[in-house]
């Protein structure tokens, strides 16, 4: 029997070897091109140390399977989206594991168009195929392999999105966390005004300052401190893959990633007055707020990549938004950047002429949130239902979307099982009354460590 325990809800990840490992790898390629169909890949990788052998075995099974192999070699997560729909290829494979513990590695695949290949739409037949012991037979021709320096036409359609014109110094600190997105900086360098104050800059896949993660709020001081000793205007930091990114203000304060959806929700509205902007279910009042007043509308989405991007399309939303730091746009094949998401920022702060904190302050006054809190339970399911059973009779609103969302008067909260980890996810907002959403939180950990002992 193989361990398939790596194939999760919406790409692939887990311990090398004993979960991902080359076998996999090339198996995995095989059955890609048998499901999906497509002839012309794009392929590249992370800098973690596990993934150019993981690459070259992906790459095996796919030009076993018949399929052109395009290999654009180190990169991040969205230069994979941005090859498929650029290029016009078939389909797209990264090996990344993200913000994962060092010794993981995984993938996240799209076909056609930068679509995302997820549970319904074609990762599930993947896993069956290999799951049921296939012989996988070469095809009559083995597909051809090339390689392709990609950063410049990625780094011209990123610049797209702003008006470089428009655009005033700053100083800014950038922490890559060792992983990729320092090569984009660098490459963007020559075309803004900025000035980047760079920290843990190089490519490393031994993760020598810890697992970029910066959600992790052991993570953050990194960013923090360097942006308060440097008087900078702004930090941002990446995950590993870049594919989200992190804002801290003027006076190194972490922003949630809840307020940037609503800034960018605001700002895509006044461009495209009447449209349609996504987001998740963990923190929603901000953004419906924020999207009725423009004008327009905020549907939300089942939290994680697939789902939301397949939302956007059915809506032709021009924007989408989740409290995790993933940021959608239309334009970039309703795909998510860390990087498009920065420039948009520190253009609203250029063309505003003032700092990040002033543009979020009173969105953060108006809906105090907890930020997303993880705990470890031996049972999630009967915690989640007892959380339920305790609160529903009083609520004005119950949604089981994505985990159990319930909402009252003056305050609400979202309670969901990871896709990715072992750990259920809390999220708390109220309506300007930070106290009690201070005490909400509180008591509803309380119950949730409660309910799991009894468990």
């Amino acid at each position: 029997m193989i361990d398939l325990s790596c194939f999760k809800a919406y790409d692939i990840r887990g311990k090398v070897p004993s979960e991902l490992n080359v076998d996999l790898a090339e198996k995995i390629g095989r059955a890609y091109v048998q499901i999906i169909g497509a002839k012309n890949i794009v392929v590249g990788h992370d800098i973690r140390l596990s993934s150019p052998e993981l690459t070259e075995a992906l790459i095996k099974g796919l030009r076993a399977a018949g399929a052109n192999v395009t290999d654009i070699g180190l990169c991040g997560t969205e230069m994979i989206y941005f090859s498929t729909f650029f290029y016009e290829m078939d389909g797209g494979i990264v090996v990344t594991a993200s913000h994962n513990p060092q010794d993981y590695n995984g993938m996240k695949m799209v076909q056609k168009n930068s679509r995302p290949v997820g549970t319904d739409s074609g990762l599930t037949d993947i896993k069956n195929l290999i799951a049921a012991g296939t012989e996988f037979e070469d095809a009559p021709e083995q597909g051809t392999y090339q390689t392709k320096q990609v950063m410049d036409d990625y780094v011209s359609h990123l610049l797209s999105y702003v008006d470089t014109t428009t655009l005033t110094p700053l100083k800014i600190v950038v922490n890559a966390g060792h992983g990729g997105a320092g090569l984009v900086i660098d490459a963007l360098e020559s075309h803004l005004p900025f000035e980047f104050i760079k920290v843990h800059h190089n490519p490393d896949g031994h993760f020598p300052a810890g697992v970029p993660n910066p959600l992790l709020e052991e993570n953050r001081a990194a960013t923090a401190d360097v942006v308060k000793a440097e008087q900078a205007d702004l930090g941002i930091a990446w995950d590993g893959d870049y594919d989200r990114c992190f804002f801290f203000d003027a006076q190194g304060r972490f922003i949630e990633g809840y307020y940037i959806v609503g800034l960018l929700a605001q700002n895509f509205l006044s461009k495209h007055p009447g449209q349609t902007v996504i987001h998740d279910p963990r923190l929603t009042w901000n953004t419906i707020d924020v999207a009725e007043a423009a004008g327009g509308q905020a549907v939300e989405s089942k939290t994680g990549h697939a789902f939301i991007k397949q939302i956007m399309r059915d809506q032709d939303a021009v924007y989408g938004g989740e409290m995790s730091a993933h940021h959608y746009f239309r334009d970039f094949a309703y795909c998510d950047s860390g990087m498009i998401t920065w420039l948009l920022i520190a253009e609203l702060i250029c063309q505003s002429g003032q700092p990040l904190a002033a543009l979020v302050e009173e969105r953060m006054a108006k809906y105090p949130a907890s930020g997303e809190i993880n705990r470890k339970l031996s049972n999630a399911k009967v915690v989640m239902d007892k959380i339920k059973s305790s609160y529903e009779a009083d609520a004005l609103k119950v949604s089981t979307l994505d985990g159990i969302s319930l909402e009252f008067s003056n305050w609400r909260f979202n309670l969901r099982a990871s896709n990715t980890e072992p750990v259920v996810r809390l999220n708390v907002e109220s309506k300007g009354d930070e106290a009690l959403m201070q005490e909400k939180t509180k008591v509803l950990l309380a119950q949730i460590e409660t309910f799991d002992q009894g468990a």
